[in-house]
């Protein structure tokens, strides 16, 4: 028996279909079938670019100076 190996997608098309997401206002199901991956990968791409974005928001910016 052969094992079925699973796709190996770039980053770039990590960011691609969750932005359809966070952005053009698609449903996860919606970005999932356009693009054709699987459902819960695109629902974890998601948080994953939505918790990439809090922490870069919450991050103190270093240019400002301190008082």
């Amino acid at each position: 028996m052969t094992k079925k190996s699973r796709p190996n997608f770039k980053p770039e098309f990590h960011l691609e279909v969750a932005q359809l997401v966070v952005k053009q206002g698609y449903s996860v199901r919606e970005a999932a079938e356009a693009m054709n991956v699987g459902k819960s990968t695109v629902d974890k791409w998601v948080r994953q670019l939505k918790d990439e974005h809090n922490s870069i928001a919450n991050k103190p910016n270093a240019l400002t100076p301190e008082q």
